[in-house]
């Protein structure tokens, strides 16, 4: 089903090329002129439009100009088909220099306008896949590397739902992945050539939230000097991904509980009643059993959200991702930076997986960031790390015994042994090249400075003959 919005001022050609398109399960609009073709387009997402160019109120042409020059509507603008009289060819032509997709004679034949109908309708959704597939490999940050058995049977649970209909809940802490969970939903559903949508449900009041889930009409508020277009609507034919669903009213619960349980729902400001055909998927980072119970939170609207619940756990409870994500990350931003070969230091790994994570895999991803940029060579060491996560981590200098346990035997200590293999690797590079830091840093795969950097932080008592060297 596409939306097509027919511009003419023939009150009888718009009834009857309506009725057909209609009985071919396409959701139809009229608009008379130039104008209100205009305030359509601006109200509504169309798929496709049936465009006249001799209108009461000026040419089709000026509404089709003002579709492909306006650059914040032009990548989800519809295709036009113009319909144009017989001594009106040279217009036709121009349209279709203007951007038209195609031109149909007037009166229209039913038969070569159900096949030019078809024609663009397929190749505006080969269009959309092709684009959807870009962004999703240009966006894909590797958020969802999973090396953990949790996380495993989180995916598994997420892939199987995305076959059905039913609503999805995705519970967990903040930074834990739930987008990218709705995300990886999404791709994996019959709705993946589908917009996905974002909606942030924490809003500074009600007027704003409802403006921002269903749209307004103009004057429907103090600023309201248009009409808007909600991001339920927006995601028509695809996904909505409902962020932070704890947050909202009990005003706005109840609204929200209307629209899922009716797919119906008025503009701010508005009394005609819409229905959009959009896959919901939530998060919320509460307790909301905590939050019902509190008399926060609708029960009714709760057990509708939570048809199939998915958990995220936290990063320190599935310590086996960390270091997956965190090569995921440097790649990615070595990649942004121009930076090759950047690799993480096996101390800052170990840190790495010993930190709690309380900010989850954002934090993560944030201080894989911070490292790459401030890194001197391609080398990620411990020293490069946040204060909070390189000053906590146990068996790290400096830093107390975790209360309530015993100190690590030095036997058992992981980073002293890796230390110790560390220095006595450069040490044995340095031997078999009689104390060339040039060729010992080439036989280590690494660069000098790099080598003279391990050599002060190890307090390596290493010949210094850089002075006198000669360069290999």
């Amino acid at each position: 089903m596409a939306r097509i919005l027919i511009v003419d001022d023939d009150p009888a050609l718009r009834r009857a090329l309506a009725e057909r398109l209609r009985f071919w399960e396409h959701d139809v609009e009229e608009a008379a002129g130039v104008r209100a073709g205009g305030e359509a387009v601006r109200a509504r997402r169309f798929d496709l439009l049936l465009l006249d160019l001799e209108l009461p109120d000026g040419s089709g042409l000026d509404l089709l100009r003002g579709l492909r020059g306006d650059e914040e509507t032009l990548a989800s603008a519809p295709d036009v088909i113009v319909l144009t009289a017989h001594g009106s060819i040279e217009s036709a032509v121009e349209a279709i220099r203007a951007g038209a997709t195609d031109f149909l004679l007037k009166p229209a034949d039913f038969d070569l306008l159900r096949a030019v109908l078809d024609r663009t309708l397929e190749k505006r959704r080969l269009t959309s896949v092709h684009r959807a597939r870009v962004e999703r490999d240009e966006d894909d940050d590797g958020d969802l590397v999973v090396a953990s058995p949790r996380m495993n049977a989180v995916l598994a649970t997420a892939a199987q739902a995305a076959r059905s209909k039913a609503l999805i809940l995705l519970t967990g802490e903040s930074g834990t992945g739930k987008q990218k969970v709705a995300e990886y939903v999404h791709r994996k559903s019959d709705r993946a050539d589908g917009p996905f949508v974002y909606v942030n449900c924490v809003a500074v009041n009600d007027e704003m939230i409802e403006s921002t889930l269903f749209g307004h009409e103009k004057g429907a508020f103090t600023g309201a000097i248009s009409r808007r277009i909600g991001r339920l609507e927006t995601a028509h034919g695809g996904t909505a991904f409902l962020d932070e669903i704890g947050d909202i009213s009990a005003k706005m619960q109840a609204k929200l509980l209307h629209f899922l349980e009716t797919g119906e729902f008025e503009r701010l400001g508005g009394t005609r009643t819409l229905r959009v055909d959009c896959r919901i998927v939530a998060a919320t980072h509460r307790d909301l059993p905590a939050e019902i119970r509190a008399g926060r939170f609708r029960e009714d609207l709760y057990f509708r959200l939570n048809v199939i619940g998915i958990h995220l756990p936290p990063l320190r409870e599935r310590r086996e991702d960390i270091a997956a994500l965190a090569d995921r990350f440097v790649a990615r931003y070595a990649r942004d930076a121009k930076r090759t070969g950047m690799v993480l230091d096996p101390v800052t790994r170990a840190r790495l997986e010993s930190h709690d994570w309380p900010g989850n895999v954002r934090q993560l991803k944030n201080a894989i960031e911070r490292m790459v940029v401030l890194a001197p060579d391609e080398w990620l060491t411990p020293d490069l790390l946040p204060v909070e996560i390189s000053g906590d981590a146990p068996g790290a200098p400096g830093s107390p015994p975790e209360s309530g346990t015993e100190a690590t035997p030095p036997e058992f200590d992981l980073r002293a042994a890796v230390e110790v293999f560390r220095r006595d690797h450069i040490a044995a590079a340095l031997a078999r090249t009689g104390g060339n830091r040039t060729r010992a840093a080439a036989l280590l795969g690494i660069q000098r400075t790099h080598l003279s950097l391990l050599l002060r932080q190890s307090g390596s008592a290493a010949p210094d003959i850089e002075a006198a060297e000669p360069e290999a």
